[in-house]
């Protein structure tokens, strides 16, 4: 079977059906935003089903089932809880969960009440994370896109991208930005990194963080790729308040902003795709990226 797989409510009714039939009876319907890795359903008023939409993300699935569980005591916001693992089918070809549903809203400039005191909130998430005994932890590689890896895996395609872009952007600025970004890794014991910390996977209730929704890139490694959003995201004042509280070394500021400029590159490039709206999106956070960095070498 390819992997153009038709994921769709008809689907997701006869897995739900054939191996959990004790949910068979439950309403089904898409969730508001199912990302791009996974689809996602509601079942019921209060569970979720989660299917990867290629074989890629598959692998994703067990390394979730087995570690959010044991991360979840340790954290400052809910995460996902996993309530059973469906298994590959004649119709879909990889494993797949069944969640329970975490209220609140996807975020969003307007969802948040103060920014500042939203940077102070996930970096305090993130700081506790990465606290939490990594030992046997999954490490970076293919299935998680070498998130918590060396960021140097990804040069070719980085440069590739300048060269590309060489008439619209600052080379020379950006060249040292990746250099800088470059020429240093993470030393000390792998600590637990989620991989994909966007708005996208980040729930807010009353204007305040209150869930973190998305684990499929899980690993253990260096948590520079976690600081993304840092550029992505937040203004000038939040991203100084967040970079204070998580309390990383220079080094590992440095590599998290070149992570952040390697996605915004290969997007508006168009090694990642031809969506307007991303390339729009990847085009603003270049511009930060080089503002800050002009501000802040």
């Amino acid at each position: 079977m390819s992997d153009n797989v038709n994921i769709d409510i008809k689907l997701v009714h006869r897995l739900i059906a054939a191996q959990f039939p004790q949910w068979a009876d439950l309403p089904i319907k898409p969730v508001a935003f199912s990302g791009w890795d996974n689809r996602t359903f509601h079942l019921g008023d209060h569970m979720t089903v989660r299917l990867p939409s290629q074989e890629a993300y598959a692998a994703q699935v067990k390394n979730e089932q087995l570690w959010l569980p044991k991360l979840a005591p340790f954290l400052l916001v809910p995460i996902p809880t996993p309530l059973a693992m469906g298994q590959p089918a004649e119709a879909y070809p990889w494993p797949w969960s069944v969640y329970q549903w975490i209220e609140g809203q996807t975020a969003s400039l307007d969802r948040i009440s103060d920014l500042k005191q939203f940077a102070k909130q996930l970096a305090a998430f993130l700081v506790a994370f990465q606290k939490v005994d990594a030992t046997g932890g999954p490490k970076a590689g293919a299935q998680n896109f070498y998130r918590g890896g060396r960021l140097s895996t990804y040069d070719a395609q980085a440069r590739e991208a300048i060269k590309i872009l060489a008439d619209k952007i600052d080379v020379k600025a950006v060249n040292a930005i990746w250099e800088q970004a470059l020429s240093s890794t993470w030393e000390k014991p792998p600590v637990w990194v989620n991989g994909d910390i966007a708005v996208g996977n980040l729930l807010v209730d009353q204007g305040q963080l209150c869930a973190v929704i998305d684990f499929g890139q899980l690993a253990i490694g260096d948590p520079a790729c976690d600081l993304a959003i840092a550029w992505a995201f937040f203004d000038d004042e939040s991203r100084e308040i967040f970079r204070i509280a998580m309390g990383l070394d220079s080094a590992t500021w440095a590599r998290a902003r070149g992570w952040v400029l390697w996605k915004a590159l290969i997007v508006c490039a168009g090694l990642s795709g031809t969506n307007p709206l991303e390339i729009e999106k990847a085009q603003r956070t270049l511009n930060v990226i080089l503002a800050d960095y002009r501000e802040r070498p």
